[in-house]
């Protein structure tokens, strides 16, 4: 996901007034670019360009201290436990994709062995997920926001070609998915102009109920997404019974899994579970490789039962820097790096690390669920690997607070921590909740603290009147979040009411 950068405004800065020319002058003729210290260079006495090009050079040892100096106002990726996204991995894993960093993956003929390692990463996870072998087939992308464009536009084309040979009307499309949903979900059937179908989510329930999606299906249904693991609570959607029962109604509507976060995860702690091709109506399967496929940013995979749910007029055989090669992408170029890294943690790792971490993350997170309920949390994620390894809970409702899991999510951040708080999806009368992802390098250790810190939290909160809390959130929110520095967006994309979120006051969950 990208955010649009508005351009600013130059704005004025009020500065001492400078010294007399003749004595600053002097000060700047003594500073040596050269081999003086980075903080002896003029670069360091004055602002970084933020508007335009420079016309002369910096020294690469300056650009590189005050770049990073800059990012280090950051957060620390450690403690963001908003994100499933991998934040840790081995040097020798950093080292390989290091040295692909210059490699254009889209160039077969010159990197063919990058392409061949995307094959075997297409193969190896293909058969995690009980792909057919000789028939499924799979290609990498950026993430899985590009993988279910992708799988979206196959299920919208295969339906309307079914619809052009039986002579009927192809211009109402629908896809059907649940009211918690990721927001690229949305994306998706915005841009390529698919009605939502919603089924939403109760303040008992919050994934699908398998016969109200069914139901909700007809003619023109190019498909419904099934999640295993879905944003806000973790919980595995049930891909079988809905599997079942299109089966029992001998209904044509394929299932497209968004296996994001959840399919690295199942595979390891509940093998038994049926989600994937082993459901006769599962056609497709998208997976994070940058979540818990445990690589950096930048990769995700999209898989197909078969090549007759991928159709060949979305396929492009490109004669491109030496050799043909078919490519069904929404980017061209980028780097291999990414891929690389996937190959890496999979022949790595193999299957039994794979399950060690993610034995161990359950645990971590059954454990951080047990302590928060015993502080008086309500817990609404599942336990005992029945879903992603997080812990999503609330305050109880009936406690007379002045203060909700929005502002603890605040104040937290002011311990360094960013633990998000989360308006949950429609229907659900408004819910709010709080969330933490367990990511590989979350040790229990790191658990301890955050539970401490929590309760640290709950206690200043419970010593503030009403006055003083409204006081604390606003300074929090305008001087320690990112969002409160970081001033307006533009004026034009503000308060949009077409997604979930501005009509109905869900929180657009980070993923």
């Amino acid at each position: 996901m990208v955010h649009l950068s508005k351009i600013p405004v130059r704005t004025k800065v009020r500065r001492p007034a400078p010294a007399p020319p003749s004595v600053q002058q002097e000060v700047i003729d003594e500073l040596d670019d050269a081999t003086g210290s980075v903080y002896g260079t003029r670069f360091a006495a004055t602002d970084l360009p933020a508007h335009e090009m420079p016309e002369g050079q910096m020294p690469k040892d300056v650009a590189y201290r005050l770049i990073s100096d800059e990012l280090s106002l950051d957060g620390n990726p450690k403690l963001n436990l908003a994100s499933f996204v991998t934040t840790y991995m081995e040097e020798e894993a950093e080292r390989l994709m290091t040295e692909c960093l210059a490699k254009n993956f889209i160039d077969y003929e010159e990197y063919p062995q990058c392409a061949a390692i995307q094959t075997k990463c297409v193969s190896i996870i293909g058969n995690l997920f009980h792909a057919s072998e000789g028939a499924s087939i799979g290609t990498s992308t950026v993430g899985s926001s590009e993988a279910i464009m992708l799988a979206v536009l196959a299920l919208k084309r295969r339906w309307r070609e079914k619809r052009q040979a039986a002579g009927k009307p192809y211009d109402k499309p629908n896809i059907v998915f649940s009211a918690a949903v990721q927001v690229c979900w949305e994306k998706a059937a915005r841009y390529f102009d698919v009605e939502e179908k919603l089924v939403y989510c109760r303040k008992d329930r919050y994934v699908i109920d398998p016969e109200e999606t069914v139901n909700l299906c007809d003619e023109n249904t190019i498909g419904i997404c099934a999640i295993l693991g879905t944003t806000y609570t973790g919980e595995y959607e049930d891909v079988k019974a809905v599997n079942d029962l299109l089966v029992k109604r001998n209904m044509d509507v394929p299932i497209h899994v968004d296996a994001a976060s959840g399919g690295f995860v199942t595979p390891f702690v509940v093998p038994e579970l049926e989600w994937d091709f082993r459901c006769e109506k599962v056609v497709s399967i998208n997976v994070s490789g940058h979540k818990y496929g445990l690589v950096y940013p930048g990769v995700g995979w999209v898989v197909w039962r078969a090549p007759e749910h991928l159709p060949q007029d979305l396929v492009f055989n490109i004669n491109y820097l030496g050799a043909e090669q078919a490519s069904f992408t929404l980017n061209f170029s980028k780097g291999a790096s990414q891929v690389i890294g996937q190959y890496y943690q999979l022949i790595r790792l193999g299957k039994k690390g794979y399950r060690a971490i993610m034995t161990n993350l359950t645990r971590t997170a059954d454990y951080l669920s047990d302590c928060l309920e015993k502080q008086d949390f309500v817990i609404m994620s599942q336990r005992a690997g029945k879903g992603l390894p997080l812990v999503a809970f609330r305050f109880k409702e009936d406690e007379d607070r002045g203060f909700d899991e929005f502002t603890l999510a605040r104040t937290l951040r002011s311990r360094g921590w960013v633990v998000p708080a989360y308006t949950m999806a429609p229907k659900t009368e408004n819910l709010k909740m709080l969330r933490v992802v367990v990511r590989e390098d979350f040790s229990r250790e790191k658990c301890e603290l955050l539970l401490q810190d929590i309760a640290l939290c709950i206690r200043l909160l419970e010593t503030m009147d009403k006055e003083q809390l409204a006081r604390h959130e606003k300074f929090i929110q305008t001087h320690v979040t990112a969002h409160g520095r970081g001033g307006p967006g533009h004026e034009k994309y503000k308060n949009e009411k077409h997604s979930l979120q501005g009509k109905t006051g869900k929180t657009h969950a980070i993923c």
